[in-house]
Order: structure tokens, then C-alpha cells, then sequence
């Protein structure tokens, strides 16, 4: 692999049998027991989590590596399914997407796969997630304005038949963590090759 080539979308370190650029997210995960991660693993990850387009040069010598070593290893963490794919990080407010909200659901007992495949077709949800508590699922949505978010809960989420009832929390400000700087809470920050 030439020492420019990323790590990240479109140009993804190659799975034995794969094609370029193709991680699928929603292939199973392997049934093995999971591989326990070491430091460096670790490194690697925060580094194409900080960024995914990161060369293979540059994460090699962030974590004090072979090129080669680098390359492996994020291969490895490909195939045994511990990174899903690439993906561009997006302020949902300069992308036209004003309004966010975490909205709880309750559902039907047994309903889940039928629920999480109509969320799934919601415009703007970025997240799904079945939990334990008061409630059954966590869903994040990312909508222009308010009023389009009322129209969703009202409307959409309100009208499958299996959701018992919604509670929408308006976000007002969020914090990515990943783009928090050096420290406990972020990684350090790639240099340009």
C-alpha cells in the first residue's frame, strides 16, 4: 500500500477477499471470542476515530510503528469486526439540521425488530438504541427546526402501532468528545504527511 494511501472512507486497508473502500457495518461479527485489544490497538482506534482519512504513515508513526505493523493491525481490527467502517463526522447545524432531540419510547413487549426497522426509515435518525429502564428505546434525531421535529413525533413516530408512548428531550448543545484535544478525553492530533 503506498505510504499516502488513508485508512479511511473509500480508500479503507483491504479485508482478505474484499474489495477497496468496502467495510460493511452490517455483516455479522465474527462468532470468535473477542481479541483482547492491546495499547497500541487502542492508539489506533482514537486515531481513526479522530480521523478516518488518517494515512497509514501517519498512525504508524502517532503510535510508534512499522508502516507494516500499522497496516496489520488495522487490518485485523477490520476483520475481527471491531471497526464497522469510516464514516465523516457532520455538524448537523451547518448541514441545514438545527434542531436534535433524544426521544424515549415505550413499545410493545417483543415488538423491538418491528420498531427499530420502522425508526430506521425516520428522516434524520442517527441512532437507535434498545435500553433497560422506564423506557424501551433511545433514539436520536437531527431534524431542520422544531416544527419538523413536532411533525416527526407527532406524526411518524406516534402513528406505528407498537409504540406505547414518546417523551422527546430537546438537545441544546452537544459536546463531541472526539474533537475535545489531547488528553483523557481525546486523542492527540494527526499530523499531515
Amino acid at each position: 500500500m503506498p505510504d499516502e494511501q488513508m485508512a479511511g472512507a473509500g480508500s479503507a486497508p483491504v479485508p482478505p477477499g474484499g474489495t477497496p473502500g468496502q467495510v460493511n457495518p452490517s455483516a455479522p461479527a465474527p462468532s470468535v471470542p473477542p481479541r483482547p485489544l492491546d495499547p497500541i490497538d487502542r492508539s489506533i482506534m482514537r486515531l481513526l476515530q479522530a480521523d478516518g482519512r488518517a494515512s497509514i504513515r501517519s498512525v504508524a508513526e502517532q503510535v510508534h510503528v512499522s508502516r507494516a505493523n500499522a497496516y496489520a493491525r488495522i487490518n485485523r481490527l477490520i476483520d475481527d469486526g471491531v471497526i464497522r467502517g469510516f464514516t465523516a463526522r457532520v455538524n448537523h447545524e451547518r448541514a441545514g439540521q438545527g434542531a436534535s432531540a433524544y426521544i424515549t419510547l415505550k413499545i410493545v413487549q417483543n415488538s423491538w425488530r418491528t420498531v427499530r426497522e420502522k425508526l430506521r426509515e425516520l428522516p434524520g435518525a442517527a441512532h437507535i438504541a434498545l435500553v433497560s429502564g422506564d423506557f424501551d428505546v433511545l433514539l436520536l434525531v437531527h431534524t431542520p427546526d422544531n416544527r419538523t421535529l413536532r411533525e416527526l413525533v407527532l406524526t411518524r413516530l406516534q402513528s406505528i402501532p407498537e409504540v406505547l408512548s414518546t417523551r422527546t428531550l430537546l438537545v441544546f448543545e452537544e459536546t463531541d468528545l472526539l474533537d475535545a484535544g489531547p488528553g483523557p478525553a481525546g486523542p492527540p492530533p494527526l499530523t499531515e504527511d
